[in-house]
């Protein structure tokens, strides 16, 4: 789970939710805006260090992951 902040519309959660699908090895990623979360299921390759690039590449800000 990614916490981000500056999501404020659909049209942001649809571009992370993108950026993150993006990223190779990431099965899925599912955007909650009103949580400002997204889940991501991946497979070991991915490190927490490409999603966080994904998310500010996209232009939003990684508060956390768990």
């Amino acid at each position: 789970t990614i916490r981000i902040e500056g999501m404020n519309c659909g049209h942001c959660s649809a571009s992370v939710e993108k950026a993150l699908k993006a990223v190779p090895g990431v099965a899925s990623a599912v955007v909650d805006l009103a949580a400002k979360t997204a889940a991501v299921e991946a497979d070991g390759s991915v490190n927490d260090d490409a999603l966080r690039t994904a998310v500010t590449d996209a232009g939003f800000s990684v508060t956390g992951i768990e």
